[in-house]
């Protein structure tokens, strides 16, 4: 006699009565599995009752409520800015992962009195096949991916679309739009030369001029109160390994919230 509890349905039969894809089967046997642990549907059937019973719904756009008729049309284009910095994004993405296997980050010198770091941006830009359309395609990206996040914030804000119930995605918005002008500041360093040393030290004298935890922020960010070999480490740390993923999670969640809340209209 198996002491094994007996399944109340016969999930195994269910499904091969069903013509199901190979990733339909293997979410629906994921499922099940953790099912029969956890009991998530339970749970699940639980959050989706309590849902209803509150009668919660998004709210209809401007142009269903008013029965405008789409006379907002002129707004449209402007609507695109969120998908087009996406994809500029992405653009900056690939091409810099492409530029970083010709990039080291350092400072030492080499024979022509030139650190390695600005050295492999002359080998890119000058050596490289098609190296100087890769490092152009890289940083015109990411400047049109600045100003279509910050176009795109100010169409957020003069259409209203930060209002409730989309508070969550604004206050997203704001950090992404954060971490993009961080981007921007992190590949501005990186070919270390003479632009980019001034801007590092102007960001030093930025950060020690912060009340109290000046000093703390200097070293932490720039690695000391003067530029050098750890700032540029610190630097490309930053600009390829941390927020390449965090940008990326959050702008998944941003588009996530927006595919469930839907688009709002201008108001």
């Amino acid at each position: 006699m198996s002491l094994e509890r007996k399944d109340e349905h016969d999930h195994e039969a269910w499904m091969e009565t069903k013509d199901l894809s190979p990733i339909e089967e293997v979410y629906l046997t994921a499922l099940i599995w953790m099912d029969r642990r956890l009991r998530i549907v339970d749970y699940l059937e639980l959050l989706e009752d309590m849902y209803y019973k509150t009668n919660l719904q998004m709210p209809k756009s401007h142009t269903e409520q008013y029965n405008l008729d789409n006379k907002f049309w002129y707004w449209y284009p402007l609507y695109a800015l969120g998908s087009f910095s996406t994809i500029a994004y992405v653009v900056a993405a690939i091409s810099g992962a492409l530029l970083g296997f010709y990039y080291a980050p350092s400072t030492a010198t080499t024979e022509g009195a030139r650190t390695v770091a600005y050295s492999n941006v002359l080998f890119i830009m000058g050596d490289l096949n098609f190296g100087f359309f890769l490092r152009s395609l890289h940083r015109w990206s990411a400047q049109v991916m600045t100003a279509a996040v910050f176009l795109h914030m100010l169409r957020v804000y003069f259409t209203g679309a930060y209002k409730e119930p989309r508070e969550l995605n604004w206050i997203l918005g704001i950090i992404l739009i954060s971490l993009t002008m961080v981007f921007g500041y992190t590949g501005y360093l990186l070919p270390w030369s003479q632009l980019s040393y001034w801007a590092g030290q102007i960001g030093v004298e930025m950060a020690l001029s912060i009340p109290l935890i000046g000093e703390w922020v200097a070293q932490l960010v720039f690695g000391g109160f003067t530029l050098g070999e750890a700032t540029l480490q610190r630097m490309y740390i930053l600009h390829v390994f941390v927020l390449p993923f965090v940008v990326t999670a959050l702008i998944a969640i941003h588009i996530g919230i927006v595919w469930m809340q839907g688009i709002a209209e201008p108001h």
